[in-house]
């Protein structure tokens, strides 16, 4: 007789574009019949966030529930609770997998509440500094605890953020599986085709940034890092792909740039626009394990990111790219040092490329999860 498929539901709160959006697709897409029934359920994204569903993937099968967004609303929560619950009790999924911190919450909750026997819980990565003040993080941390207890398996996009979570007495080491992001991306545009889509001159050097333009991904510590860039590669330009709710303010700091900062906007098709770049930046002042880094290392391109989270995991610093503290000084320097020697810019995206497509593929995401779900119902079966 042929097993059954086992049944997955994955929750996140909203699909924004991020890296925990493109993981839930790839997990959605990858874990399909004969061995697993996926079921995807999330919420809508805000006013003034790019939909990764629209943008990205229009086709990607999904339930779409009122109240699971970002906001925390009582009302709105306990309504998404109660719909949660009852999709669970219909549906019956051996496993519950939720993502990102409010669906956490709300998905682990309701799982507990309607007897699903396997809970597993994705950190993209935390909200323990950068986020919230002293007092509501440690609100947070004290909801974390007593929901990992209830919880099958913690899974970490990358050790750093493992470490974190466990010094915060978040879980325990017996828990986590350090599972980091897969992508997949092809660049089908060369160098001067790309620059020419975007207006952008041929032979320029140009720093990319990739990303939400909100407070914890430090668009001015970015603005201000290019500026000293200018100061020793007049000739280079900052193109921004992004926006948020720091989009006005990011533009009036760079107004005295004049062309030297562009900005793109939300860009449907990034395997066309990471081609511009002879550097990506990241400049955030916390992250889990930066997709955006993932996607240019896979495309040879070196990146300088801000220590932060588990970046290093993903740029090896001085061997694929630069790892520098978060002074604009010290990023603007290793910015400097790709964009001013093509032999250097050439060793660390060749071994940037090398390092990616070993360690951050797709399938081997989907084959990571995959034996993780079979390892938790085994051993739930064998009880």
């Amino acid at each position: 007789m042929t097993a059954k498929p086992i049944k997955v539901m994955r929750v996140i709160a909203r699909m924004n574009v991020g890296g925990p959006a493109w993981q839930v697709s790839v997990l959605t897409r990858g874990l399909v019949p004969p061995d697993f029934d996926s079921t995807l359920v999330c919420g809508y994204v805000s006013d003034g966030e790019a939909d990764f569903i629209a943008l990205r993937d229009p086709e990607l099968p999904c339930r779409q529930i009122e109240g699971l967004g970002r906001s925390v609303k009582p009302l709105d929560d306990l309504r998404a609770f109660v719909t949660l619950v009852r999709l669970m009790r219909a549906e019956k999924p051996d496993i519950v997998h939720t993502h990102t911190a409010k669906a956490g919450v709300l998905g682990r909750l309701a799982a507990i509440v309607a007897r699903v026997p396997i809970r597993v819980h994705t950190f993209h990565g935390h909200v323990l500094h950068g986020y919230f003040s002293p007092r509501v993080t440690k609100a947070i941390v004290f909801i974390e605890r007593l929901l990992a207890r209830r919880t099958t398996a913690l899974a970490a996009v990358g050790s750093q953020v493992r470490d974190d979570l466990l010094a915060a007495n978040i879980g325990r080491p017996d828990q986590y599986r350090v599972v980091p992001p897969g992508v997949s991306i092809e660049g089908s545009h060369d160098k001067a085709e790309a620059r020419a889509r975007l207006g952008l001159p041929v032979n320029a050097p140009i720093a990319l940034f990739v990303g939400r333009l909100t407070q914890i991904k430090r668009p001015d510590r970015l603005v201000e890092a290019f500026r000293a860039v200018l100061s020793e590669q007049p000739r280079a330009i900052l193109a921004i792909a992004g926006e948020g709710d720091l989009l006005d303010e990011t533009k009036a700091k760079a107004a005295d740039l004049g062309d030297s900062v562009c900005f793109l906007g939300w860009q449907s098709d990034l395997s066309a626009v990471y081609p511009i770049a002879d550097v990506v930046v990241l400049t955030s002042d916390n992250e889990g394990m930066p997709v955006t880094l993932i996607e240019a290392s896979m495309l040879g391109i070196p990146c300088v990111t801000t220590d932060v989270g588990s970046a290093r995991e993903v740029v090896l610093d001085e061997r694929t790219g630069f790892v520098t503290s978060s002074e604009s000084a010290d990023i603007a320097a290793a910015v400097v040092r790709v964009l001013s020697n093509n032999e250097i810019a050439k060793t660390l995206g060749a071994r940037a490329k090398e390092h990616a497509e070993r360690n951050f593929g797709a399938p081997r995401l989907i084959d990571d999860y995959a034996n993780l779900y079979r390892q938790l119902m085994a051993g739930y079966q064998g009880r």
